[in-house]
């Protein structure tokens, strides 16, 4: 049994899928609109939890219609919602979404309660964070809490897997804190100065992060795949070409779904394979939430 303690953001997507995402002024007539469940922490505890982890998610939500919505949700998904919070008279996070004909998007995001999620969260939730396999966070939270959490994790020797977005810079202690770490080429170029254009430039900024104490670097570079450097392994891993309809979910899921492999005692490659395989599949479907696919439909072929 792999156990995951997700500790991350719940939001409700607002999306506009258009024929081009609006500059400047510019406002574009047509498209469809739909709602979907979204926030980086939520995705990846459905996507931990549909690759077969058994999850505990840390969150905060409002006391409103979308917060009620999303608690439901994470039941019917098979996650623990015992540390799922809510707070009278706040908001829901929220998330306004267009995507274009490419399935590229532009996010600007409402955090409402999920500013408020706190060390004292964290405290009540101490025996799913300390008896986890995996502890999966990203930075849609207060970093006072994610600090918090990482050095916690550390004290207790559990092994922490930070997504580092939406990007910002990151101190030594908190790198130092960590087991792993998953940022794609535009993060990546914030958190070392780095621009990502190809391999060697990637081999050249995991070297920084792992000088900074971070165990395995995981840079993820769209359909070209992921570049590895850790002491087990060190390359690319190559990604699986499709079609994409929607780019908003995949990063989520390569997460949820590595965090898992990772739990369950798979090699990095193969873990990162096996992520690869699974947001190959979500970027195909409209969706944040809606497009994470289940352990059943990924079909892992050779690496």
């Amino acid at each position: 049994m792999t156990k995951i303690t997700v500790i991350g953001s719940t939001n409700t997507d607002m999306v506009v899928k258009a024929g081009h995402i609006p500059r400047p002024g510019e406002t574009v007539l047509g498209g469809k609109f739909f709602i979907s469940l979204g926030g980086k922490g939520a995705n990846q505890a459905v996507a931990a939890s549909r690759m077969g982890g058994t999850v505990n998610f840390i969150t905060k939500v409002g006391d409103d219609d979308m917060g009620k919505r999303a608690v439901q949700h994470f039941e019917e998904e098979g996650i623990n919602t015992d540390y799922v919070f809510s707070e009278a008279n706040t908001v829901s996070g929220v998330a306004m979404i267009t995507l274009n004909e490419k399935g590229e998007n532009s996010i600007v995001v409402a955090p409402g309660a999920n500013e408020s999620l706190a060390k004292k969260h964290i405290d009540k939730a101490l025996e799913e964070v300390i008896g986890a396999d995996i502890i999966l966070i990203q930075l849609e939270i207060p970093l006072k809490t994610v600090e918090y959490a990482i050095a916690l994790a550390k004290r207790h020797q559990r092994k922490v897997i930070l997504n580092p977005a939406p990007a910002q810079k990151l101190s030594k202690k908190v790198l130092e804190g960590l087991y792993m770490i998953t940022p794609n080429e535009t993060e990546t170029e914030i958190l070392t100065g780095i621009k990502i254009v190809d391999e060697g430039s990637a081999r050249a900024a995991s070297n920084l992060l792992r000088e900074c104490g971070v165990e395995v670097v995981i840079i993820t570079m769209g359909d070209h795949g992921a570049f590895i450097s850790s002491e087990e392994h060190t390359g690319l891993v190559s990604g699986k070409k499709v079609e994409a309809l929607d780019t908003t979910a995949a990063g989520d899921t390569f997460n949820g779904a590595l965090a898992v492999a990772i739990a369950a005692g798979k090699k990095v490659k193969e873990a990162v394979h096996f992520a690869n395989c699974a947001a190959a599949i979500s970027v195909t479907r409209l969706g944040a939430q809606a497009s994470i696919p289940r352990l059943g439909e990924i079909e892992v072929g050779p690496i």
